[in-house]
């Protein structure tokens, strides 16, 4: 028996659920790439998603995903040669500095494990014994979502600061912006990238790129540096220069579909919504976490995410869990990656999401934990609804 006719619930982290009012701008011919409104679309996503990262920088858009993203970031201010720290707290730092190792450069991971947040502290130890300044940029991850931890950015910026080291700053912000804060500028981020196809809710396919000045500096001597991925190429007079050739032309018409609903919800607004809905979600695991199976990935509080909650399975294969949910319900949950292969589990509460679609996640996880006779505390989705009832006013 199944009760997963209807609509399917996708809780994974990326791609996550596009709206219907962005797959309906996308249904429509295809327009002139050289004037009027390709051009103004254009202009309008660069500046909104300026606005969304907080810089006074320059914004550039990619044919691309995230990992083309992290190869823009880096192409435009390394050379071979060039020394990069990554800072990892779970699975996409190192990708990052995967990516870098394969263009020629060398890559040192310094690794928080993947059960906490980089440490800032030790992030300025390690600086202040690269006397000669080795270290050209470090690359950290806002949240990483396979092990859903968030990093405090600013922290990080101001260990570099305190140990006095050039060092670029490079973020990657996938599974952050349009979800929690992020400062670009305030924090004192030099490169950050971003995807479309997880708080900006469009359909995977489109990597974002913001610079500074300084590290539009830096580009000027980058020896990695590709025609496609260039930025100054990209800044130059003629549209196309802004995509290196035919726009992706039905991507950016969901994509400014998506940012006007971002900016009609407002930014402060979607963030606050990212918070709750994680709360009411961490209160849920909370309480299956009574039974002695399920718990936390991430340790401290304070350090879990709230676009993504990894959590463990001890001594247990979460896979009939999720074949369950899937199957029985219509609700698909994300896997475990990396050293939490066959570990864990991931419920992801980013973009285009609300109260129902994580309360009925929720549900469908209560229920297979039931199904299953997996030992769980009781009544985590009623602690998710008093949660969100004390917290959202009538």
């Amino acid at each position: 028996m199944t009760v997963a006719k209807g609509r399917e619930f996708l809780s994974i982290p990326g791609p996550t659920n596009v709206p219907d009012a962005v797959l309906a701008a996308m249904q429509r011919p295809a327009i002139d790439i050289y004037s009027g409104e390709m051009v103004g679309i254009t202009d309008s996503c660069l500046a909104d998603l300026k606005a969304l990262f907080k810089t006074g920088g320059r914004t550039y858009i990619y044919a691309a995903n995230g990992h083309g993203g992290w190869e823009a970031a880096l192409t435009n201010v390394l050379s071979r040669g060039d020394t990069v720290l990554a800072l990892a707290s779970g699975r996409f730092a190192i990708g990052w500095g995967e990516m870098a190792r394969m263009m020629g450069v060398e890559v040192e991971v310094l690794d928080a494990g993947w059960r906490r947040a980089v440490d800032p502290a030790a992030v300025e130890e390690r600086l202040r014994r690269d006397k000669g300044g080795a270290i050209k940029a470090l690359l950290a991850v806002q949240i990483d979502t396979a092990s859903g931890v968030v990093n405090d950015i600013a922290a990080i910026r101001r260990a570099i600061d305190a140990a006095g080291h050039p060092a670029l700053l490079m973020v990657d912000c996938v599974a952050s912006l349009g979800c929690v804060p992020f400062d670009m500028d305030g924090w004192g981020v030099d490169v950050a990238m971003a995807g479309s196809q997880k708080g900006l809710m469009t359909p995977p396919g489109l990597a974002f790129v913001a610079a500074n000045d300084r590290a539009r500096k830096v580009h000027e001597r980058a020896g990695l540096r590709t025609l496609y991925w260039d930025w100054t190429f990209r800044e130059g007079p003629i549209h196309y220069q802004k995509y290196c050739g035919t726009p992706p032309e039905h991507l950016l018409f969901g994509l400014r579909k998506a940012l006007d609903l971002l900016k009609e919800e407002g930014l402060d607004a979607a963030v606050e919504r990212h918070r709750l809905l994680a709360e009411a979600t961490r209160a849920a695991v909370a309480r299956w976490a009574e039974g002695q199976v399920l718990s936390f990935n991430i340790a401290n509080p304070a350090e879990r995410a709230n676009s993504i909650t990894c959590i463990l399975m001890q001594g247990r294969n979460p896979e009939p869990l999720l074949d369950y949910c899937r199957d029985r319900c219509g609700v698909v949950l994300g896997i475990g990656l990396g050293e939490l292969s066959d570990k864990a589990f991931r419920i992801a509460h980013m973009g285009h999401t609300n109260a129902p679609m994580v309360l009925g996640t929720l549900g469908a996880v209560e229920m297979g934990l039931k199904a299953l006779a997996i030992p769980h505390g009781s009544g985590g989705v009623q602690a998710a609804v008093d949660y969100l009832g004390r917290e959202v006013a009538a």
